[in-house]
């Protein structure tokens, strides 16, 4: 080798950005080694994969290179399957049998992959065909890449053939079938192909369970966790953010816990798993155990972690942290903090805020995309800010190029319903350039239940029973109207239509945490000691309220023709007033009572919250399925617009 060749993959070995890149290109140009297929592949490799945001110098190089070869192809084909526009992956191979080029293994196995990621059945069926052409086919690894593209495709018998071609799948190979037919959804599959494995590692029991919490097959993945040889950081993060995602938070709580005891290193995997799964109970005092192990870790450099603490915070009531955590963050904030910062003060109800950070995220340089104008236009709706709700929607495709999505539409309806413009919502949704959805009308029908207005809410009901007759909201919030009403007649034919198309009605819960511990409260739940004292405690807290208040139970969203004594006592057993009473026995004076809902508050209960809040001076913040309240000295920042 030429001694300037050696220096030339010498100075390449220590490139770091572009700029060096194409100072050593000008040296390689002027020594003439642009022809040399050995630096020129080099000089490729770097742009393509090694060095950031340089693909498109890349693809300079070898339009230009005299002599390129299928090394050079692929290596272009591996960066760009892994960029933004993974398509042109498959262009790149098409170009390449254009010059007579005979693809190996890693051109099908990369264009294989784009096919897997982007479910282009098709393009891999295509690809399987040219494979077969050159005897590729059966190598181990185009038939694992094709196992793969078929089961993420759903189409787990053409997975079975290329698996069943290859004559030694390797125990890589033996785990694509694995994830082919958890893809597939075929369980009983998966565990005959597991018995049936010739060979099993660690890899393989980890995609066993991370294929079994996917499915929310909880139960086996527990039995497989303890059965498990050997545990490793993904066996331990795989259970623990499988645990959060299925809803099981105080599980994935006790099984950090454990992880912790076991002396394993936490990492950026399990941290960011649990703190879900505390934005997702809104278990703040825990988030903030959590807050301090990420500090005394010394991970709080990680843009994910910091991204996840955010989110834990706004989620979990307590903006002027997330505001912090977002303050302190170092400069590389991207798309997901901005984001995250702007819906958790839109949940708040901090509309005029949550617009100064999207302007000044615009100064900064950041492109928004589609989710954060959702972010934006909840914020608007959540603070009846009309004309900026309208002014934005419009800036998304006017400035930014951004095509509204069915999602947009919808936030423009809430914007409209809860301001109480049920015409002018009703007018956007027949304009609407997209065929609305289930979501958009039973948009529009809470805004009528809320605001009583029985003539649309029968209209929008008459659409929803088309689309979707199984689901219980629908009847429940129409019934909500008629109730107020008072149209009995109607509620009891609601209820018999339901009772005949076997609809049930999801069941209200609540979400408290005391002491680093969460208690879940059902509305109509069974008597156990805790259920016990918290019914005992709100019987005293409203005949308190009703001394010192005047409070008179709102019992119009009863669903129920009975007697008033008998609504009072119905809307008393709300799963927030008995989560808020149990807060009110545990928690000590001074400290914050805070609540997660998995329904929108009624009426009653906010009302009940603002008198206890003022009665007992405490502060109490419910999140509801649609925004936070926090309630103090009577009041609530929604200011009665939720």
């Amino acid at each position: 080798m030429h001694c300037k060749e050696r220096l030339c993959i010498s100075l390449l070995q220590k490139c770091r950005n572009l700029k060096q890149i194409e100072q050593i290109q000008a040296f390689v140009w002027k020594n003439g080694f642009k022809a040399d297929p050995v630096v020129a592949g080099k000089l490729i490799l770097k742009c393509a994969v090694l060095i950031p945001d340089s693909l498109h110098h890349a693809r300079h190089l070898l339009l230009h290179a005299s002599n390129p070869d299928v090394f050079m192809y692929n290596t272009l084909s591996r960066g760009l399957s892994e960029s933004e526009t993974p398509e042109d992956s498959l262009i790149t191979l098409i170009e390449m049998r254009r010059r007579s080029l005979t693809p190996d293994s890693y051109s099908f196995a990369f264009a294989l992959k784009v096919a897997a990621d982007l479910m282009y059945l098709k393009a891999g069926i295509q690809l399987h065909c040219q494979a077969l052409v050159y005897g590729l086919n059966t190598h181990l690894f185009v038939g694992t890449t094709l196992t793969g593209m078929y089961g993420e495709c759903g189409y787990l018998e053409y997975a079975r053939r290329a698996f069943e071609e290859m004559s030694e799948p390797n125990i890589v190979a033996w785990n694509a079938m694995l994830t082919a037919c958890f893809r597939c959804d075929d369980i009983k599959k998966v565990e005959f192909v597991f018995d049936e494995m010739p060979f099993r590692n660690l890899t393989s029991w980890n995609v066993m369970l991370a294929g079994y919490v996917k499915a929310g097959e909880v139960e086996l993945a527990r039995k497989l966790f303890m059965e498990l040889p050997m545990k490793d950081g993904v066996s331990w993060n795989t259970m623990i953010v499988g645990l959060a995602q299925n809803g099981h938070l105080d599980e994935a709580f006790g099984l950090f816990r454990e992880l912790r005891r076991t002396g394993m290193k936490v990492n950026e995997v399990s941290l960011t798993g649990v703190l879900s799964a505390c934005a997702q109970a809104g278990a703040l005092e825990f988030g903030k155990i959590l807050h301090g192990l990420v500090e005394k870790a010394g991970v709080g450099w990680i843009v994910s972690i910091n991204n996840a603490l955010l989110d834990t915070y706004a989620r979990c009531g307590n903006v002027d942290m997330a505001r912090l955590v977002f303050q302190r963050m170092p400069d590389k904030k991207n798309i997901v903090t901005w984001t995250s910062l702007i819906a958790g003060l839109a949940v708040h109800g901090y509309g005029e805020e949550a617009i100064q950070y999207f302007h000044e995220m615009e100064e900064y340089g950041v492109m928004p995309d589609g989710v954060l104008f959702i972010s934006v236009l909840y914020a608007c709706s959540h603070a009846g800010l009309i004309k900026e709700g309208c002014k934005y929607f419009n800036k998304m495709n006017k400035v930014y190029g951004i095509e509204p999505t069915i999602e947009h539409y919808g936030c423009m309806v809430d914007l409209y319903g809860r301001a109480g413009l049920l015409q002018k919502a009703y007018k956007f949704i027949n304009e609407m350039p997209i065929l609305p959805n289930v979501v958009i009308w039973r948009t529009l029908l809470g805004a009528c239940s809320f605001h009583g207005n029985v003539k649309l809410a029968e209209q929008m009901k008459q659409k929803l029973s088309e689309l979707d007759p199984q689901d219980s909201g629908d009847y429940i919030l129409l019934s909500n109207v008629y109730a107020a009403a008072a149209k009995w007649e109607d509620v009891g034919a609601l209820r018999k239509l339901m009772s005949s198309h076997c609809v049930k009605k999801t069941p209200g819960w609540s979400v408290i945490e005391v002491h680093r511990t969460t208690f879940t409260f059902v509305a109509g739940g069974e008597l156990d000691e805790i259920t016990g004292q918290a019914h005992e405690k709100i019987r005293e807290v409203i005949s308190r309220l009703r001394i010192e208040s005047g409070y008179v139970p709102e019992t119009k969203t009863v669903l129920h023709d009975i007697e008033e004594e008998e609504k009072e006592n119905a809307v008393s057993w709300h799963s927030e007033k008995l989560a808020v009473a149990y807060g009110l026995l545990r928690t000590c004076k001074g400290k914050t009572i805070r609540i997660v809902k998995n329904l929108r508050i009624c009426s009653d209960c906010h009302n009940v919250m603002k008198l206890i809040s003022r009665v007992y001076e405490v502060d109490i913040v419910v999140r509801d399925r649609s925004r936070f309240h926090y309630f103090k000295d009577g009041t609530c920042t929604c200011k009665g617009y939720w």
